[in-house]
């Protein structure tokens, strides 16, 4: 199921402990703490449940700001919700830049792109190893994004300290 090197590979991995706080956005009354196990490109889908956030508030709108815009029409009706999230990892895999990807197996340079089956594979290796989530340079932002195996984490650890609106049309005209 697992790729032994990359197992391997992680075994000797050093793991960091964060007590941060990250950003991430949400559409309007959705719980800011609820993740999903949709496949994406840090989660390899089926029942682990992964919350996404980013170091930099700018990063959470990058991200969710370029998944927006490959809509034909940009979505006008939607609205979204940006929160500051409180946060304590304890076993935490730390991924300095994409070419410390490289030797799990990601292609450096198609990481923008949405082959995303080496970054899950990934993912799905460190969830089995047990290590509470993986701080991975973004695609889309000149930041990391905190991916946080929600099965692996402490409810405790995870607080949602302020949301606000999130004005498109400002973040666009930038």
């Amino acid at each position: 199921m697992h790729d032994r090197a990359v197992l391997d590979a992680l075994e000797d991995a050093e793991a960091v402990s964060l007590d941060i706080n990250a950003w991430r956005i949400t559409r309007q009354e959705r719980d800011p703490l609820k993740g999903s196990a949709v496949d994406g490109r840090w989660s390899p889908g089926s029942n682990i449940e992964v919350l996404y956030t980013s170091l930099e508030r700018d990063g959470a709108l990058a991200e969710i700001g370029f998944r927006l815009s490959l809509e034909p029409v940009w979505p006008s009706r939607l609205a979204h919700e940006i929160h500051e999230i409180a946060l304590q990892t304890t076993n935490t895999l730390r991924f300095a830049d994409t070419t410390a990807l490289a030797p799990f197996g990601v292609d450096v340079d198609r990481y923008r792109s949405f082959d995303y089956k080496a970054c899950q594979a990934l993912a799905a290796a460190a969830h089995f190893l047990e290590f509470d989530g993986l701080l991975v340079p973004s695609a889309r932002h000149a930041s990391h994004n905190l991916v946080i195996f929600l099965d692996r984490a402490a409810s405790a650890s995870l607080r949602c300290r302020s949301s606000d609106p999130v004005d498109w049309a400002a973040w666009r005209a930038r």
